[in-house]
């Protein structure tokens, strides 16, 4: 099988995964709780194509949030960043499963304002839909060796 210089690129993500990615501001992280309960939240997040890592941080004290708590119990997390088309009523998704590593700094680079404390999210399952032009193509999940 053949690949693209882009795929190449690209390493663990599909070039139109790398194209939904570069079009969302917004994500939802879920965590877990000391208690067991889930925890899920809107997060700013950055894509680093260099590393396959998604940095994920916000404003002020960072650290301070229940989610950085969550992490320091358990760093086993889920991130999914979605949209819908208004115009076919489609929904276009990409949900990772990863390990978070807590970082005291490098926040500020995710977006104006942030403070410096972050999430560096280590993919080690891929879930996406709806990103191809065949609307009946089923989700493409896959396991990322690292």
């Amino acid at each position: 099988m053949q690949t693209t210089n882009r795929q190449e690129s690209t390493g663990v993500f599909t070039p139109a995964e790398i194209d939904f990615l570069k079009s969302q501001p917004l994500a939802r992280i879920a965590t877990v709780g000391a208690n067991g309960q889930p925890h899920v939240t809107p997060v700013a997040f950055r894509y680093n194509p260099d590393t396959n890592t998604f940095d994920v941080g916000g404003h002020g004290s960072f650290a301070s949030r229940k989610k950085w708590r969550d992490v320091q119990q358990n760093p086993q997390v889920a991130i999914v960043i979605d949209d819908l088309d208004p115009v076919i009523w489609k929904a276009r998704a990409i949900e990772i499963r990863g390990v978070a590593a807590l970082l005291t700094t490098g926040g500020e680079s995710i977006g104006q304002g942030f403070g410096p404390e972050m999430f560096r999210i280590t993919p080690k399952r891929i879930v996406s839909w709806g990103l191809d032009t065949d609307t009946n193509s089923a989700p493409n999940a896959r396991s990322v060796n690292k």
